[in-house]
């Protein structure tokens, strides 16, 4: 590991803790919008099914929404995506012992973090879980232009950190985005086993394979 010099992560279920986050936005959702129904928990569920892990594109979500919920009176789009923007960042949670293991890792190596999504989105859950400066260099895939797996967004966080690609290590949770994707640009991995099974035909070997992000206090 000497020749290791930066540590770079990825953000949702890796240092945001994505399942509970989503999960307290649709409570948060459900009793707003559905208080004149009895048992909500049939709604929560379909809504945690539609939205297929933060994978299904808002705006297609809330429209499945719109078709599909039994709403008193139903709201426009617009509005369920102003209510997305704000409620899903106040729910960020952050992933246990997330700070600290950066922390830890800092006063060895520099630190990046890459993730897919809209800026402001991405950037007000960061800040509500308070780690905007806890990281070297933070790139979000609509202000780069360019999303994961594609290397390219890869090799900027290289460039932004002045390191190689054969210097870092990524660690993410989406065995295509994240570690396929930082493998193809010359990376090492660390696979943060979530929510996202491996997939057949992918080339990248992960150093380690891990289900807590504490563990890389051993690790690294």
């Amino acid at each position: 590991m000497e020749h290791i010099k930066a540590i770079i992560f990825d953000l949702d279920n890796t240092i945001l803790d994505r399942t509970s986050t989503f999960n307290r936005f649709t409570d948060s959702f459900v009793q707003t919008y559905f208080n004149h129904v009895e048992s909500t928990l049939a709604i929560f569920d379909r809504i945690i099914h539609l939205d297929q892990d933060g994978y299904k594109d808002k705006g297609e979500l809330f429209h499945e929404l719109l078709d599909e919920l039994p709403w008193s009176s139903k709201p426009s789009h617009d509005e369920l995506l102003a209510f997305y923007s704000t409620e899903y960042v106040r729910s960020a949670v952050l992933i246990d012992q997330a700070k600290e293991v950066v922390t830890v890792l800092r006063k060895k190596y520099k630190t990046g973090l890459i993730t897919n999504g809209k800026t402001n989105i991405q950037y007000g859950k960061i800040d509500q879980i308070g780690m905007r400066n806890d990281f070297d260099i933070i790139i979000v895939s609509e202000e780069a232009g360019v999303k994961k797996p594609d290397p390219s967004i890869f090799e900027m966080a290289c460039t932004a950190l002045d390191v190689r690609s054969e210097e870092c290590i990524y660690i993410g949770d989406h065995p295509m985005n994240d570690i396929e994707g930082a493998f193809r640009a010359g990376m090492e991995t660390i696979w943060m086993q979530a929510n996202q099974p491996w997939q057949d035909g992918l080339t990248a070997k992960p150093l380690h394979t891990i289900d807590q992000l504490s563990k890389l206090k051993e690790l690294l």
